[in-house]
């Protein structure tokens, strides 16, 4: 194990990436963006593998979240991009802070490697 992690491979611990569903699949405009989360999910497994079992490694991967970073993707229109979600509303950042603290506690002990989508059911869609 690399000597960056290795204190916390002895005492253990817990890592959550925030990836996004834009890495999941193509889509026009955002090539980059979603290229650098498809490559934070690869790097999520890799690390689980090296680091396990002191440290786990877990990713969330939300839909559109209403914050400030992506504002532009819904202001003005709320409704209207609303309406393509399964859910029928924008995620808000609680709605990803719970998974994050579910993936950083004991309930979580035995998962590492993994991708959580929280995207309001949009990729079942085949939306993003």
């Amino acid at each position: 194990k690399q000597a960056y992690w290795s204190g916390m491979v002895d005492t253990g611990g817990a890592v959550v990436n925030v990836s996004s569903i834009a890495g999941l699949k193509p889509a026009p405009g955002i090539g980059m963006y979603g290229a650098s989360k498809a490559m934070l999910r690869h790097i999520t497994e890799e690390l689980a593998v090296e680091l396990g079992p002191g440290i786990r490694v877990n990713a969330v991967a939300p839909g559109v979240v209403k914050t400030q970073f992506a504002t532009a993707l819904y202001e003005g229109r709320e409704a209207e991009v609303a309406a393509q979600y399964p859910l029928k509303r924008l995620g808000v950042p609680e709605d990803i802070s719970g998974a994050v603290a579910f993936l950083l506690s004991k309930d979580a002990s035995w998962m590492t490697g993994q991708l959580m989508v929280i995207d309001g059911g949009m990729t079942l869609t085949g939306g993003m």
